[in-house]
């Protein structure tokens, strides 16, 4: 959805080069260039506080942003490499990469989970354990969603969500072929430890009826 893109503002870098490339950053920027698509590669300059905030945040990689530069239509973006400084390992320049509509890319899919109020098994003490509170999916750019959404309403102890379980969007898919787990809903640590007592006297039974049945045989 183009409501949950962010924004990823940028200005055009006057001149190419590695003497504007030097000007750029002392000036506080990240020299880039922004290349694909249609149109030929444009030279751009961000605030350096502005990506050293986004690449400490995490996943910038895989994160699509509407870049805006002044004098420019507004383009989705993807980055495709972020050069450091081998000694500092600040960021020096980024490539970003311009795509279409039909482009498919992997990106990271909030899941949001509903009902949670009215699931059996949480309302009876269990506790629902996250365990991506992410999905990577491989997704069109003109389709991403905004999140995954999972419906709680039903669920009961010892159920769990799978990636085959999930209510993906039509050409969506998880980046990883197996079928891994998102959450749980787990028991209470109570009814735990009286699920495994029972377990155990119940083994301890048969073990005796065993033994008793070898004795009897014997004699």
């Amino acid at each position: 959805m183009a409501g949950s893109i962010p924004d990823l503002h940028a200005t055009v870098r006057a001149g190419t080069g590695k003497g504007a490339a030097r000007q750029a950053r002392r000036d506080g920027n990240v020299p880039g260039i922004v290349f694909g698509g249609d149109t030929d590669p444009l030279p751009i300059n961000i605030p350096f506080n502005k990506l050293f905030t986004l690449l400490k945040a995490g996943k910038f990689k895989s994160t699509l942003f509407n870049l805006k530069v002044d004098g420019h239509d507004d383009v989705r973006v993807i980055c495709r490499d972020v050069q450091r400084d081998v000694v500092k390992d600040l960021p020096t320049h980024l490539d970003l990469m311009r795509l279409r509509r039909t482009s498919r890319i992997n990106l990271y899919i909030p899941v949001e989970f509903l009902n949670e109020e009215t699931c059996p098994g949480l309302k009876k003490g269990g506790t629902l354990t996250v365990v991506r509170p992410e999905v990577e999916l491989m997704v069109t750019a003109g389709d991403i969603p905004e999140k995954i959404e999972v419906d709680l309403g039903e669920m009961e102890f010892g159920e769990s969500i799978t990636a085959s379980t999930l209510n993906l969007p039509a050409g969506a898919r998880p980046t990883i072929d197996r079928d891994f787990v998102v959450a749980t809903i787990a028991a209470p640590s109570g009814i735990k430890a009286s699920e495994e007592e029972e377990a155990e006297g119940q083994a301890a039974a048969e073990g005796g009826e065993a033994a008793e049945a070898t004795e009897t045989k014997e004699d």
